[in-house]
């Protein structure tokens, strides 16, 4: 073959090459979730929620409100937390063999599926701890289905229950909305997380949750009102946040979508994992720290 014949082959096949890398990386997904807040065409994207729920203290938002606004996506630094070791004063809640520190609710055996490390939810019902804490530090790690599979609330959906009376949401809120009360992280129907640093689904993810329960005085006058801080795979999303009252829709004595308050109970809570429709979300290398802030004080 003659030099320019070759060198005329050899530009259109990088031509050909060239087209074929472009063509690849358009299809190619990117694992960074996006802040865009609007559909096609410009569009304001429609978020499920509801309006005619009572109002949130500060008279801005309904609870479940789809209009509020969602939170700000960050990217968390790489394996803050996951794997963590407890500390030497924690109790191992579930060290990825068994499930003897953990019960249904009615007090039988936990029964949920256990394999390579983990747990997975299995049954209808969640599971709570044996042991009860008034003020701790929690560490959980949990993973979302994946492929995921659903949207909004029915997207990997399950909860942190703390006495089954107060949420902290666990949802896939990776590149995926519902309303901003509801999101992974929120304090559920009553105060969103600050930022939204999930990851995809499939990965592990952490929780490291600083509680402190609510007081009430002989004549069930309310002393102090229960106050939350949660880190989500590194990143603080709720701050010293105080609760309004119980969750809605979850047994505490608030239907859903109902306004919160608060119902007298002794300070030692127990800690829950909700089965939301049995959604098969993950659960790992759980442990907690007993506070016992009332006694330092």
């Amino acid at each position: 073959m003659k030099p320019k014949y070759v060198k005329q082959n050899l530009v259109c096949l990088a031509g050909r090459l060239a087209f074929i890398g472009a063509l690849v990386m358009a299809l190619t997904p990117t694992y960074a979730q996006s802040n865009a807040t609007n559909g096609a065409g410009g569009q304001k994207e429609k978020i499920e929620g509801f309006k005619n729920t009572p109002m949130l203290p500060g008279g801005k938002w309904h609870m479940h409100d789809p209009d509020r606004p969602q939170p700000p996506v960050v990217t968390p630094g790489a394996g803050f937390s996951v794997g963590a070791a407890p500390p030497s004063d924690a109790e191992l809640l579930f060290d990825g063999k068994d499930l003897s520190k953990w019960q249904n609710e009615n007090g039988g055996d936990a029964s949920w599926k256990v394999q390579d490390g983990y747990m997975i939810v299995s049954r209808a019902n969640g599971i709570r701890t044996r042991g009860k804490w008034a003020d701790f530090q929690l560490h959980v790690e949990f993973a979302e289905p994946s492929p995921a599979t659903g949207a909004g609330q029915g997207r990997g959906n399950s909860g942190i229950l703390i006495n089954n009376m107060y949420e902290v949401q666990v949802l896939d809120s990776y590149n995926a909305k519902t309303y901003s009360d509801g999101q992974a992280g929120a304090v559920y129907g009553q105060m969103p997380p600050l930022v939204n640093p999930a990851k995809p689904p499939g990965e592990w993810q952490t929780y490291d949750i600083i509680w402190e329960s609510p007081r009430w005085n002989d004549k069930n006058e309310l002393l102090q009102k229960a106050t939350i801080t949660v880190l989500f795979n590194g990143v603080v999303i709720q701050h010293k946040t105080e609760l309004i009252g119980s969750t809605d829709g979850i047994g505490g004595g608030v239907a859903w979508r109902a306004q919160s308050f608060y119902k007298p109970h002794a300070p030692e809570v127990f800690v829950e994992l909700q089965s939301h429709n049995s959604n098969p979300v993950r659960f790992r290398n759980i442990w907690i720290r007993d506070l016992n802030i009332a006694e330092r004080q």
